[in-house]
């Protein structure tokens, strides 16, 4: 994994208009190519975290730094990123075409121009032939395909990742998991993924990051020290399990850490 740092949290803070401390005092670096997941119990900050990186949402204090230089000489670095939303998203009067163009369209690139760029984009989630479909007629895993394609079409230097695959049946999941790092290693973007599960976690990262919560913070970090490709091999091996047990005991110590920050806790 690349060491060039490609976006830095420093003593971040987010306190939203009803006074509610979301996050403080995040620290995190992510390198280039790197696949962290962000891991945490409900409330942790970690999709607070994932807007702000994406400029969704303003830091209340700290700063987000890019100190990669190609984004020093592009300006505004949240151009260079997609985002996958926890729910598919889609318009549901367009075409799997035109909702993959949608952010190509909002760049004010031509339908003739972008033509090569989306179907690039459909044909690396494997919907090649699905183009003129409405999303009425495709499944949930298929809808959370277009939905990735549509931030892929870009492509993006960062994608980022929200629970894409939450509610999604475990068969399709495993599918959108192994495709997912397909894709990662062909195109060599950054993930940063936010999941609360720890095998997830564990199969897709090279990095988890646990949070915990009251106020959402990052408290331990666990290298995945496995190599790519992984299939169902890994997924069976002493090496997954160990570590899903390393991660998973890290995890209840965040929950622990919530509990110990709950008002009622300290009486």
């Amino acid at each position: 994994m690349s060491q060039r740092k490609l976006v830095q949290l420093r003593d971040v803070e987010k306190v939203f208009s009803n006074g509610t401390v979301a996050v403080k005092g995040l620290d995190l670096d992510v390198g280039e190519h790197e696949f962290v997941s962000l891991l945490g119990p409900s409330g942790c900050g970690k999709s607070t975290a994932l807007r702000m990186i994406a400029g969704l949402g303003d830091v209340t204090s700290g700063r987000i730094d890019w100190p990669s230089a190609d984004y020093a000489t592009n300006g505004d670095p949240t151009r260079d990123i997609g985002f996958v939303f926890q729910e598919p998203t889609l318009m549901p009067w367009a075409t799997v075409n035109k909702n993959v163009y949608l952010p190509l369209r909002l760049k004010g690139v031509s339908r003739r121009d972008a033509s090569p760029q989306v179907d690039h984009a459909i044909d690396l989630v494997h919907l090649g032939g699905f183009g003129e479909v409405y999303p009425r007629e495709l499944s949930g895993g298929m809808k959370m395909r277009v939905s990735i394609a549509r931030a892929l079409v870009t492509n993006p230097k960062l994608l980022l990742m929200d629970e894409p695959f939450a509610a999604l049946d475990e068969v399709t999941r495993f599918k959108l998991n192994y495709d997912l790092l397909r894709m990662w290693q062909g195109e060599k973007w950054t993930v940063v993924f936010v999941t609360h599960s720890v095998f997830e976690s564990v199969f897709l990262s090279s990095r988890i990051v646990v949070m915990a919560a009251r106020p959402g913070r990052v408290v331990e970090e666990i290298e995945i020290d496995a190599p790519y490709p992984r299939d169902d091999d890994f997924r069976t091996s002493a090496v997954y399990n160990d570590y899903c047990r390393q991660v998973s005991q890290a995890l209840h110590r965040a929950m622990d850490a919530n509990a110990a920050a709950l008002p009622e806790a300290a009486e």
